[in-house]
């Protein structure tokens, strides 16, 4: 799958731009990238998590993806160059508000599909919101315009 080698993620964190064209398959894989790594915040990818995270994807990429997509985007050798954070920060400009938005709210449906959430997993999505720069609105799902 071509989201899952996250090349604009990548093109980005190692100084290069992107082109407009290109902001949509940015948004995909920093969705991928950080619901992948967040089944593995509490260091115990549940398969709940992983199918959770894989109907999260297919709603809002239109893409299926497979439950070794997942595991290979979460796993920790990806981020030898920089954690999750560093990558967020470094693309936070280049997503819109409603991406930055619907990635929080995507991160904080995967933290609830195992019916618990531990400590670990609670400071894993305050870092991902951090990185991102969303606000408490967009936490809460809050947008301006028609409701």
């Amino acid at each position: 799958m071509a989201i899952a080698d996250l090349k604009n993620v990548l093109k980005i964190f190692g100084g290069s731009d992107i082109d407009s064209g290109a902001q949509d398959e940015l948004y995909k894989e920093v969705l991928l990238m950080t619901l992948a790594r967040a089944a593995d915040a509490d260091i115990n990818i549940q398969n709940v998590e992983v199918d959770r995270i894989r109907e999260i994807l297919q709603e809002h990429t239109g893409e299926e993806f497979s439950q070794a997509d997942i595991r290979i985007a979460a796993r920790a050798e990806l981020y030898a160059e920089a954690n999750l954070r560093k990558y967020l920060s470094k693309v936070n400009k280049k997503l819109t508000h409603r991406q930055r938005g619907e990635v929080i709210s995507a991160l904080a449906d995967v933290m609830r599909s195992d019916e618990e959430v531990s400590a670990l997993e609670v400071d894993f999505f305050n870092g991902v919101a951090d990185a991102l720069g969303v606000t408490p609105a967009q936490i809460a799902g809050l947008r301006t315009g028609a409701v």
